[in-house]
């Protein structure tokens, strides 16, 4: 907001004699007969400068102009802030929003993948539950890498009898569901996802 102040180019506290000399000073800027060639923007500009001089230089309109100039300051001040504080709150909820989606998405791929299902099978689940691409490919691939890794943890001696699962060595990803072993794996799935499946 340009105050009248500025129009004139003086400081607010200004006194009277600098606040004449730099009416004298802009208004021999800004004549219209010195400004040929653009008149209409210099007369506009003129009349600013005169406006601005006439409260100035009068003392009770200059304490007038100076309490109403800063109570509106204060309420532009008190208006900013509180949309600045409205958009920082938008921006939490936001966040938040995200937050839930992503932790329900992740739970989603665990059960999917708990149940024995391959990595596409876990996009698409994500997919149809309103994921966005690239994060259900981030979720899908992270959650079936770990999955493999349990697999591949699993002692030959107890590892389930494929045959009796209804897989064959050709299609390993029909297993319909690995067993659980608890420990390191557990404590490490619930570190990466912040969620026990």
């Amino acid at each position: 907001m340009t105050t009248l102040y500025a129009t004139l180019g003086v400081q607010s506290d200004a006194t009277l004699d600098e606040i004449k000399r730099a009416y004298r000073r802009a208004a021999m800027k800004w004549h219209p007969d010195r400004n040929l060639g653009r008149e209409a923007q210099a007369h506009e500009a003129f009349q600013e400068i005169r406006d601005a001089y006439t409260i100035l230089s009068d003392a009770g309109q200059r304490q007038i102009y100076d309490e109403v100039f800063e109570r509106e300051m204060r309420r532009c001040q008190a208006e900013r802030e509180a949309q600045e504080e409205q958009e920082r709150e938008a921006q939490r909820e936001g966040q938040r929003v995200a937050q839930e989606h992503y932790e329900k998405m992740v739970a989603t791929a665990m059960h999917f993948a708990d149940d024995g299902h391959n990595r596409d099978v876990i996009f698409g689940a994500l997919l149809g539950r309103d994921c966005d691409a690239e994060l259900a490919a981030r979720i899908a691939d992270s959650t079936w890498a770990l999955q493999e890794s349990r697999r591949a943890t699993v002692p030959a001696a107890d590892a389930p009898d494929t045959e009796a699962a209804g897989t064959t060595a050709s299609n390993p990803d029909e297993v319909t569901r690995p067993r659980r072993h608890p420990g390191a794996f557990d404590s490490f799935w619930h570190g990466l996802f912040g969620i026990r499946s």
